[in-house]
């Protein structure tokens, strides 16, 4: 069975698939998941980052909302060069892993790819001490991405 987190994420993907920017209310998708409103706060910080290809905006007060906006690239190269950009002087294995999925989710790679890439940047691959490990990480993770960039 899915979990909450899955669940939530899934629906705000659905309604995300009608329109590109949504509003919602935390304490209405809290209810209507029967979940604490942090639940919510927990699914937009890591399912719908800038990685993946989000842009979250909150607004508190009685009236609050949290608004959802799809970033769509024009084109492959656009958005590999922007996955680029994100990757500072060190990438922690989660940020890396949400780029290869928004790639993957926005068809610039395939299922292969993205296990590829997934396998390189896994920790347990990349067996050397915090912060050399999140360095090394950010150098693949731009090599791969420049790569996917001339081969396209």
């Amino acid at each position: 069975m899915r979990n909450i987190s899955d669940i939530i994420e899934k629906y705000i993907k659905e309604i995300l698939d009608s329109s590109d920017i949504i509003k919602l209310k935390r304490s209405e998708l809290a209810e209507k998941f029967q979940c604490v409103p942090s639940q919510i706060n927990y699914v937009l910080k890591t399912r719908f980052s800038i990685e993946r290809g989000y842009v979250v905006e909150s607004k508190r007060g009685g009236g609050g909302y949290i608004q959802v906006i799809k970033v769509r690239p024009v084109t492959d190269a656009e958005l590999i060069d922007e996955m680029i950009g994100l990757i500072g002087y060190k990438v922690t294995q989660n940020m890396a892993e949400s780029i290869i999925i928004h790639l993957l989710e926005e068809d610039v790679i395939s299922d292969r790819e993205a296990r590829l890439m997934l396998t390189v940047i896994d920790h347990t691959v990349l067996d050397i001490d915090i912060p050399l490990r999140d360095e090394l990480r950010a150098n693949l993770m731009r090599a791969m991405l420049q790569s996917l960039t001339y081969s396209r």
